[in-house]
């Protein structure tokens, strides 16, 4: 399971998301998005940290902290969703005529 850290800094670098979450146990990985047009991070993160009960301790205490003047929302990721491929709807079963 990964964490979701959300209101991240623009400022903030995989570094730093690091050295904050090590406070709470062993960081396994750290992703942060970045937007293809502006090539500027997303203001959102994920963490993967070593246990269950690190993770955890981590949401405790960072969720609705401030950091780097940005008041955090840290929680549990939620399963990606599939999307499928079209991004809209899709129009399998239509056809012109």
């Amino acid at each position: 399971m990964s964490i979701y850290i959300g209101n991240l800094s623009y400022e903030a670098t995989e570094a730093d998301v690091t050295a904050i979450f090590t406070e709470y146990g062993a960081v396994k990985r750290v992703q942060m998005p970045i937007d293809r047009e502006t090539g500027r991070l997303r203001g959102f993160g994920f963490v993967e940290m070593g246990t269950e009960t690190e993770e955890q301790s981590a949401i405790d205490a960072l969720d609705g902290s401030a950091w780097m003047g940005r008041d955090l929302k840290v929680n549990k990721a939620k399963p990606r969703e599939d999307r499928g491929s079209f991004g809209g709807t899709r129009r399998d079963s239509f056809s012109r005529n």
